[in-house]
C-alpha cells in the first residue's frame, strides 16, 4: 500500500502546513546567506523546471516531474529559458576579458 505523497513533513512525519514551510524555508535561505525576502519555496520551482529545460530535458517529462497533467502549465507559467540570459552573459564576459587596455 503506496503512502500519501508529502514533501514536507516534520520530525515526526506529519505533514507540514504552507505556513510552516514557508517560515522554515526563511530560515535556511537566511542561513544560507540568501534574501529571505526574495525567495520562496516556488522561486526554486521556477528555478529547477527551467534548469532541467536548458539542460535539453523534455518538456513532458518535466512537466511529470512536477505533477502537471499536461505540459500546458508547465510551459506558460513555469519554464524560463536560461540560456539565453547565460548567453548573453558569457559574451558579456569575453567582451570584458578580450578587451585590450588603452598603453
Amino acid at each position: 500500500m503506496e503512502g500519501p505523497n508529502i514533501v514536507f513533513t516534520s520530525a515526526s512525519g506529519a505533514a507540514l502546513d504552507a505556513s510552516n514551510v514557508r517560515r522554515a524555508f526563511k530560515t535556511i535561505a537566511g542561513a544560507a546567506g540568501l534574501d529571505s525576502t526574495a525567495w520562496t519555496p516556488r522561486e526554486l520551482r521556477h528555478s529547477f523546471v527551467s534548469l532541467l529545460s536548458s539542460s535539453g530535458l523534455p518538456i513532458e517529462q518535466i512537466s511529470h516531474l512536477v505533477g502537471h497533467a499536461s505540459t500546458v502549465v508547465t510551459e506558460r507559467v513555469y519554464r524560463r529559458e536560461l540560456r539565453p540570459l547565460l548567453s548573453k552573459g558569457a559574451q558579456a564576459m569575453d567582451e570584458i576579458f578580450n578587451e585590450k587596455p588603452d598603453r
